[in-house]
């Protein structure tokens, strides 16, 4: 126990320099302190190493952050086999010297949660190359072609997890809740199991994923979700004080939170380190007791994805030359554009919307003028605004799309977690997103084609499963005129009877979920029933108040 005198001479502050060394613990609280924790905060790599002990691991959680000289130095008691949480969406808010200092220290056959694995040459994708990387627990495969690659010639595991629930998994396991109900996920691979999570190298299966407990909770179904905890959390931050608080900038806080509580040893790569007393405790976004290690290191700010603003003649020309050079509209673009501006009309004043990528976020170009809408981006934004002018790009602002944008008056910043809780609750009215297949009952496909093309799910199992209202935007056929309105899904599912609306640049369908099937009520001008039902793979009914689509 602490005497009060001790308690005092903490609470009035360590007297650490602006930037502290790793010996800046070494003064009058440091000497009491480490008496508590039985050494534990002693910053060295020969104390670090002797960390072999769950006791010696306990003692550490429940001890003040101690900052370290290095990444090398954090990172240096993470051994082979271990399970390690990692913040960041996309490239925004990824700990890369961290990553960088596992990746010379050679540690492998991990399990890594994170809900990308960076690109390529960045991030996670340099363990991935290292083949230092046993099993990733992901949402998201994206653009990175090497985990792609891997995963399907079954040199890596993949557990691939609906985004809001990789986020709720680890907030609950920071918060010991063993486990949750969702409707997440209901009606797709993660209730029935069976999901290929590592390939044999001739292409079948090795290991499958288990499926879930289902329960009925007034009248509709849900599956229980294990929560997720992990040996090391690494997390990037803006600021932290020499307390352990953290501050997140714009949209890199992310999974950051949820991964910092829920690691039991949490390493903090940040920015800038300031005194205990520097930040105002209401700036505070994950306290102290969270984070175990502090390492102060320069960010490269990379961006995924430069998207400007070029409305502006004069910003256009100083951009970059291939972006002042703006070509024709050919047929693709103009049928995306016509898509896009009747998904448009789905907008009411004053709604919160969620906008897919692709054709649905070029909807919010031409919301009807006096209407006011706020867009939610699951990455962690509220009130997304346009793109930047050149010059104006943040590498920490962000969409779910990695393209870089602004906010707008009102706008609101948060976690993952945080994100997912106002979709799963039904807060976002509206969600349009596109598809591969539609069925005539509402079901959605939209992620995957197995043993090809292995996107992931993104949040796109949470968005439909939230019961607020889906509207699909899509081109009418796929290549060769294949119809991707069917009348089941042939490619796994990413929601049952979740759809309430389907858009093409041929027809607009209401889709019966609870009957099941459609009914066309409007029709593109220059397009003939005959046409629609030649294109369509499935029968429709035909309104009797059939319009023509008015863009």
């Amino acid at each position: 126990f602490v005497v009060p005198s001790a308690w005092r001479a903490l609470m009035r502050g360590p007297g650490v320099p602006q930037t502290p060394s790793p010996h800046s613990h070494s003064c009058r609280y440091h000497n009491m302190l480490s008496k508590v924790c039985s050494g534990a905060r002693v910053a060295t790599t020969r104390r670090v190493r002797s960390t072999k002990t769950s006791s010696s691991t306990a003692a550490q959680r429940r001890c003040i952050a101690t900052v370290f000289k290095s990444a090398e130095e954090a990172v240096a008691d993470i051994k082979d086999g271990q399970t390690l949480l990692v913040g960041g969406f996309g490239v925004c808010g990824t700990p890369e010297h961290l990553i960088s200092a596992l990746k010379a220290k050679g540690t492998k056959n991990l399990t890594v949660v994170s809900n990308n694995c960076g690109l390529d040459d960045f991030g996670l994708g340099v363990l991935l190359h290292g083949r230092q990387v046993k099993r990733m627990v992901s949402s998201y495969v994206g653009e990175n072609q090497e985990f792609a690659r891997q995963y399907l010639s079954g040199e890596l595991e993949l557990e691939l997890t609906p985004q809001g629930t990789l986020a709720e998994k680890c907030r609950a396991g920071g918060a010991g809740i063993p486990a949750f109900f969702t409707a997440t996920g209901v009606g797709t691979y993660v209730e029935k199991g069976g999901w290929p999570i590592k390939y044999n190298a001739d292409g079948s299966v090795a290991i499958k994923s288990e499926g879930r407990e289902v329960r009925v909770i007034n009248g509709r179904k849900y599956i229980l979700e294990p929560a997720i905890t992990g040996e090391y959390a690494l997390v990037k931050a803006w600021k932290a004080d020499t307390m352990g608080n953290l501050v997140f900038r714009y949209t890199a806080r992310n999974f950051n939170p949820p991964m910092a509580t829920a690691g039991k040893i949490t390493i903090a790569e940040v920015e800038e380190i300031v005194p205990a007393g520097s930040l105002h405790p209401d700036e505070i976004h994950v306290p102290g007791i969270y984070v175990q290690r502090i390492v102060q290191a320069k960010p490269s700010k990379k961006i995924e994805r430069l998207t400007l603003d070029l409305s502006d003649k004069t910003a256009a020309a100083a951009a970059a030359p291939a972006a002042s050079a703006v070509p024709g509209k050919n047929k693709d673009q103009e049928k995306r554009e016509r898509i896009a501006k009747r998904a448009a009309k789905e907008f009411s004043d004053g709604m919160f919307c969620n906008l897919g990528i692709g054709i649905p976020t070029l909807a919010s170009n031409y919301i009807p003028k006096g209407m006011r809408i706020v867009l939610q981006s699951e990455n962690g934004l509220l009130g997304m605004g346009p793109y930047p002018k050149p010059g104006k790009e943040d590498a920490d602002l962000i969409n779910a799309g990695k393209e870089t944008v602004t906010t707008i008056p009102g706008s609101s910043i948060f976690s993952s977690s945080d994100s997912f809780a106002m979709i799963r609750g039904g807060h976002v009215a509206l969600t349009i997103l596109g598809a591969m297949e539609v069925s005539a009952d509402g079901d959605l496909a939209n992620w995957v084609i197995p043993g090809k093309m292995v996107k992931g799910p993104g949040g796109a199992i949470d968005l439909v499963a939230s019961g607020s209202r889906v509207v699909v935007i899509m081109e009418h056929t796929a290549k060769g005129n294949k119809p991707k309105i069917l009348p089941s899904c042939t490619l796994p599912l990413t929601g049952e009877r979740v759809v309430d609306r389907i858009i093409t640049e041929l027809a607009v369908f209401d889709v019966d979920k609870k009957n099941g099937g459609l009914t066309l009520i409007e029709i593109a001008p220059d397009t003939t029933l005959e046409q629609v039902k030649e294109f369509t793979g499935c029968p429709f009914k035909v309104s009797p108040n059939l319009t023509k689509i008015d863009v």
